[in-house]
């Protein structure tokens, strides 16, 4: 199965300047200002506030026929208000200055009534981004101006293309097209003012295969921050189409032991299995397997981590992070061992630590081993598994953070002398974090972006596989 290439003839997306929006960045800063000072004359000690729109089209055919169009105009303002170390959070969709007002006494009385945090605060002023140092070359707007009759052209094509593929194709959950964008500005008392605009777009697909007992369901997408890079229509409808056929005539297999290979979009959510044990509001939970992890080694010596917020059109890109603190390049993980947490303003504080400019989540994250080669494909990832489950598929939220235990529904292959034997379903793999991170024996060459994260296949040394 070939993946899917460039939509290369998509619809434009107009100039940037034509942006879509009911509201410009100068009435946005106006609201923020009327907000922070009234918010200062009912006697708050700190104060911030964002306004932020968005709008977008989604549409959705099935079996060629147009099943939903969906138009989102969203707006809010959101303000929050501290008193010593009390905190209160409100917000609204009027842009009235009545509004305003009663929502900004609304966080007022909130924060006068609430419980005092000794740790609650706006992010200390050293590690405020200021406007000067905010990057504004990160491409991350791309508006789509497309109307719902092209939407559902190009979804059509697309499933179009999955039922053309093979004759046991013969259904459809149907194909979806999406463009979205929004818009925010922020600013708070500790000198803290920024905003920008972004976009994403998609398009998915999701075809039946086989009839009866053995049917069989898979799915693609493309998703973009710019229309003209997303995937063509009939490449994303004919690899959908070669997942679920491949799918077919799908066994149980025995209870065992074996290596695991993970396609490269379920590594990413390894990857995010990890960065959410060592993320602030866990640790100072005490809710992680990886408690005072810092310096340690938690994964195999080979494998490193790095976090780039400044990559041009990445979906994980910011100037700075959701507190306006200042974000930067870094090293998570090398050469097995953690180099730092993902800590905002109040994670940082209650573990007595400097934040990390992660309030909101990380930032482009890469898994990356030092023994992966060009030539790593994913066929030469399946000849290092030799005999082993290929997992293409997960079910379920099983991971259980304060011990490491994992354990997940899956489908997949099943692979001998690094080939494809058969299609396997029904079946649950599990072990433990501590054991599965330290058993990483190889990472593809065949990377896969998912949201913020970036990460080829991953071989997994042993796991348990409970089938029939």
């Amino acid at each position: 199965m070939k993946k899917p290439t460039r939509l290369s003839n998509a619809p434009s997306a107009q100039a940037k300047a034509d942006s879509g929006f009911s509201y410009s960045r100068p009435f946005f800063e106006e609201l923020v200002d009327t907000a922070l000072a009234q918010a200062k004359k009912l006697g708050a000690t700190d104060a911030g506030a964002e306004a932020s729109e968005g709008c977008g089209l989604s549409v959705s055919v099935r079996k060629g026929e147009l099943e939903n169009v969906e138009r989102n105009r969203d707006k809010s303002l959101g303000v929050t208000v501290y008193v010593g170390h009390r905190r209160g959070n409100a917000s609204t969709s009027d842009f009235s200055r009545a509004a305003i007002e009663q929502t900004v006494r609304a966080a007022y009385d909130i924060a006068r009534f609430t419980a005092e945090d000794p740790m609650a605060g706006l992010p200390d002023l050293q590690d405020v981004a200021p406007p000067s140092e905010q990057r504004t070359d990160l491409d991350l707007f791309f508006p789509w101006a497309i109307r719902s009759e092209a939407a559902a052209e190009l979804a059509m094509r697309c499933e179009a293309a999955a039922l053309r593929t093979d004759k046991r194709i013969c259904n459809s959950e149907g194909a979806s097209v999406s463009a979205q964008q929004s818009h925010f500005f922020s600013a708070h008392t500790h000198g803290f003012r920024g905003g920008y605009a972004s976009s994403r777009h998609s398009l998915s697909v999701s075809p039946i295969a086989g009839k009866g007992a053995d049917m069989q369901r898979d799915a693609w997408y493309s998703s973009m921050r710019n229309a003209e890079e997303l995937a063509s229509p009939e490449a994303i409808g004919r690899y959908a189409a070669e997942r679920a056929l491949s799918r077919l005539h799908a066994r149980k297999i025995a209870t065992r032991e074996c290596a695991v290979l993970f396609e490269s979009p379920l590594a990413a959510g390894l990857l995010g299995n990890f960065v959410q044990a060592i993320s602030g509001g866990s640790l100072y939970r005490k809710s992680s397997f990886l408690l005072d992890s810092l310096g340690k080694q938690v994964l195999a010596k080979h494998i490193d981590v790095t976090e780039d917020p400044f990559v041009k059109r990445g979906k994980g890109s910011s100037p700075f992070d959701d507190e306006g603190v200042r974000v930067k390049a870094r090293q998570v993980v090398q050469a097995g061992r953690v180099q730092g947490y993902f800590l905002g303003s109040y994670s940082a504080r209650k573990l007595g630590m400097k934040t990390t400019g992660n309030a909101g989540g990380s930032h482009n994250l890469s898994l990356t081993s030092r023994l992966t080669r060009a030539t790593d494909t994913l066929d030469a990832m399946l000849e290092k598994l030799g005999t082993g489950l290929f997992v293409t598929e997960l079910m379920g939220s099983g991971v259980n953070y304060v011990t490491g235990d994992y354990s997940r529904g899956a489908s997949g292959f099943w692979v001998e002398k690094g080939r494809i034997a058969y299609p396997v379903h029904e079946i649950t793999i599990a072990g433990n974090m501590n054991s599965m991170l330290k058993g990483i024996l190889a990472v593809g060459a065949d990377t896969y972006n998912y949201g913020t994260k970036t990460v080829g296949s991953i071989l997994v040394d042993r796991m348990t596989v409970a089938g029939s």
